[in-house]
């Protein structure tokens, strides 16, 4: 009878194992602020490197085969022309917007709650420690490229050049626009991996896919 009873908990808990490990994959995701940088700051290998991390992290979460782009504007170019038209959606199914014009009006989801990384865990936000809401764009509102505002393309990690950031919590120091803007709240206070925690950062930044 013991080893009945033994069996069918080992059972159980490979179930549960195995239904742990299928809950953190998300094929038909197509969007995720990653769970990590590239760890060299704002230099994230350009918006090659970037793409590349994007893909490598979906993978993860099986959804490696979609193009992902990250959603990063240089000098010449817009982070909203690199994404497609959508609908895009997190691991947990929420579609955070259906269109570019919805992603770029006050009706997107993208919040604490929505804005997940690849594997669908919630990104450190104001009021955690440490605080992880700094999320690299070098876009205005429109996500349009902000001239100068990009850790020189995304190839530095440099002190003195900046890079601007959205909240993906929508949170910030003052209750205005930009505080709760998911992509354009404020540059940087560097573009090193020991700067961009000085403003709430840590070289994150959000991942499309095309559709």
């Amino acid at each position: 009878m013991n080893r009945l009873v033994t069996a069918i908990a080992a059972a159980g808990l490979a179930i549960g194992f195995a239904q742990g490990a299928a809950a953190q994959m998300a094929p038909d995701m197509t969007f995720f602020i990653t769970s990590v940088g590239p760890g060299k700051g704002g230099d994230l290998g350009g918006l090659a490197g970037a793409d590349a991390h994007c893909k490598a992290l979906a993978a993860t979460a099986g959804a490696g085969d979609k193009t992902w782009r990250a959603y990063l504007s240089t000098d010449s170019v817009n982070a909203r022309d690199r994404i497609g038209d959508g609908p895009w959606q997190n691991a947990k199914g929420v579609v955070i917007a259906a269109n570019l014009a919805e992603l770029h009006s006050p009706a997107n989801r993208i919040s604490k709650a929505n804005g997940l990384d690849e594997r669908g865990n919630p990104v450190n936000g104001r009021g955690d420690s440490p605080n992880r809401h700094d999320i690299l764009t070098g876009s205005n509102a429109e996500g349009m490229a902000v001239a100068g505002m990009n850790c020189r393309n995304w190839t530095s990690s440099g002190a003195d050049d900046k890079g601007f950031v959205g909240h993906h919590d929508r949170i910030g120091l003052r209750d205005d626009a930009p505080s709760k803007s998911w992509v354009a709240s404020h540059p940087s206070r560097g573009c090193g991996a020991d700067d961009l925690p000085k403003s709430g950062g840590n070289g994150l930044f959000y991942c499309m896919a095309v559709q």
